[in-house]
């Protein structure tokens, strides 16, 4: 046999399990999704024929009873705790990711493994205990009370107060794993020569230390962001309903509402609504990088 025939059928037997993967498990799941969103929902939830646009308007708010803002609403609101629990992360993770990168070596491995332990519990379990932390008469909850923030008796979930604090604790390793690897890599020469240069800690940061460490930072909002949009366990137990994304609006079209073909047209919205923040990510990391392509 040719080597160059050799060369291209050891290339398809690497390459084919790899591509049956994605098509089965990614490719045929998403078409199946696309199409049940243009269809018609039947008596008992399931989607039918015909093709209708129905699930679209019902998911902008138009209904039998007119129109009314609430789906809109829990996409705005999926927006709105994402960004905030992603911003959160990020000036919690930064400065963890930079302590641990300057400790010792023997230091460096516990230091993450107390990071990513959390991490190794169920989601439930994580929520659930939160929900004992910021339950009423705990001590959070009464030193709230006492600030005025809450009522007396009262806890601080569910709320959307929770529903952060949930997100931020459940995504933090995710960012700092990111971050200390841009860290470990940090060229010192590059400070140590804007320090000769007499720059200020801040002018510092931003010309020598940030440029390095944006692709970590880039690769931990996307690692953070894109979970959290869709999140569902967090927002449930913590949030209580006060606090619905729309990972729950869609969770509950397919189990108590009925309507599937409402629940695919979400589930598109959430697909779109995350390339596009892909794509202003990706251009806002070129911008802050000096226009060198940060791959996400």
């Amino acid at each position: 046999m040719p080597k160059l025939a050799r060369d291209t059928q050891h290339l398809l037997l690497t390459v084919t399990p790899g591509v049956l993967c994605i098509l089965v498990f990614l490719v045929l799941p998403s078409l199946y999704l696309m199409g049940m969103a243009f269809l018609t929902n039947g008596p008992y939830g399931l989607p039918t024929l015909p093709l209708s646009l129905q699930a679209f308007r019902e998911l902008a708010g138009f209904g039998f009873l007119g129109w009314s803002p609430g789906n809109l609403y829990t996409l705005l609101r999926s927006v709105w705790q994402t960004l905030l629990a992603t911003l959160i992360v990020t000036l919690i993770a930064y400065p963890a990711a930079y302590y641990i990168s300057t400790r010792p070596a023997r230091w460096r491995a516990l230091m993450l493994l107390a990071v990513v332990v959390p991490s190794w519990t169920n989601q439930v379990i994580r929520s659930v205990g939160w929900m004992n932390i910021l339950a009423p008469g705990t001590p959070l909850a009464d030193f709230a009370a006492r600030l005025g923030f809450i009522e007396p008796q009262m806890g601080l979930f569910p709320s959307q107060f929770a529903v952060i604090i949930g997100l931020v604790y459940n995504f933090l390793p995710f960012m700092v794993l990111p971050l200390y690897a841009a860290f470990e890599k940090l060229d010192m020469a590059q400070v140590e020569a804007a320090r000769d240069l007499f720059a200020s800690p801040l002018s510092a940061f931003r010309h020598a230390v940030f440029p390095q460490t944006l692709p970590g930072l880039m690769a931990g909002v996307v690692l953070v962001a894109i979970p959290a949009f869709g999140m569902y366990v967090v927002t449930e137990l913590l949030g209580g309903g006060r606090s619905m994304m729309i990972g729950n609006l869609v969770a509950r079209q397919f189990a108590q509402a009925s309507n599937w073909p409402l629940g695919a047209a979400g589930a598109l919205i959430m697909i779109a609504v995350t390339l596009i923040g892909l794509k202003v990510l990706r251009n806002l990391g070129r911008r802050l990088g000096g226009d060198r392509e940060v791959v996400l």
